[in-house]
């Protein structure tokens, strides 16, 4: 067993925490074991002020964490799954997905106990294009704008009176202990959750055993089966950011059942589809819903949004 070992860590208050938290469970599955933390500022940390579809995507949030593991400087980084791109770099594997907190997002107003009590013209912020399309196929009378930065960011803007209502992670909220701002929570019938939301990853260098080892108690068996299918459906897809995507998997009954949309930006052309498979299996499932949403025109939906944000 390594003596000790670096889990590199973006700086957001809730990305400690996660690094935190996973510190604290291997230290308590490996007494002896010294974990200590490397904090780094991500691209995606540092541009506040554009829609991550323009800047890069969610693979801004991982890179340089990719870099300080390449250059030896840290052993394995915790991401929130939503956060990590389909495809990883080449030299690079998921060692253990984490047992899921809350998938499903969270409704968060001073004055309003859902969206349906929104009236006609009040301010939704998000940073998500996947609610984002979701609302407004629901809501077209509402006005849904883009809200960047941390947990508390959010929050600060809209006691400030910036919007109406946000709506954003329940995972993340429940984590920093603020679960008491949630307003409700919606349903996935309502707002399909995003690819891996509410599940933590540890990226490790492939090839390396040792710490492979040491992460593998940490892996929960179903919840990595529904995040493969999910990010196999994701990864078939290709959306990337440019694109409102959703995709959900639960087990029942030791099967999977996987839903999943595409979008346009306005929530006009919305695609579904559904299916349930072998736990054994999860990609062939993600493939298999993802290929019904393209056998409805997910595609040109797709390809349209890429040309538009290119």
């Amino acid at each position: 067993m390594p003596p000790k070992i670096t889990i590199a860590t973006r700086e957001s208050q809730l990305a400690l925490w996660q690094a935190e938290h996973i510190r604290a469970r291997l230290m308590s599955l490996h007494p002896g074991l010294e974990v200590e933390l490397l904090g780094m500022t991500t691209q995606g940390d540092q541009i506040l002020d554009s829609p991550l579809a323009r800047i890069g995507g969610k693979g801004l949030f991982v890179k340089e964490l990719e870099q300080a593991m390449a250059a030896g400087r840290a052993g394995l980084a915790v991401h929130s799954m939503k956060d990590v791109p389909m495809v990883l770099p080449e030299g690079f594997v998921l060692a253990a997905i984490t047992e899921r907190e809350d998938p499903r997002d969270a409704f968060v107003s001073n004055r309003y106990g859902s969206l349906d009590e929104l009236p006609a013209g009040a301010r939704v912020g998000t940073s998500s294009l996947r609610r984002q399309a979701q609302i407004r196929a629901r809501f077209p009378r509402l006005d849904v704008d883009t809200l960047r930065g941390n947990v508390n960011t959010r929050l600060r803007k809209l006691d400030e009176g910036r919007y109406d209502a946000i709506v954003l992670a329940a995972a993340g909220l429940k984590r920093l202990g603020l679960g008491q701002r949630i307003t409700a929570v919606m349903a996935p019938e309502e707002s399909l959750p995003a690819v891996g939301q509410g599940a933590l990853g540890i990226e490790i260098r492939e090839g390396d055993p040792a710490i492979a080892e040491l992460l593998a108690p940490l892996n929960d068996a179903a919840t990595a089966a529904c995040v493969r299918a999910e990010r196999e459906l994701g990864r078939v897809l290709q959306g990337g950011c440019q694109a409102p995507i959703g995709g959900y998997a639960v087990m029942r009954d030791g099967r999977l059942w996987l839903r999943g949309f595409v979008s346009d930006l306005e929530g006009i052309r919305f695609i579904r589809a559904e299916a349930t498979g072998d736990a054994a299996d999860p990609e062939a499932l993600g493939r298999e819903v993802a290929e019904a949403l393209r056998a409805q025109g997910a595609d040109r939906i797709l390809a349209e949004l890429i040309g538009r944000a290119a």
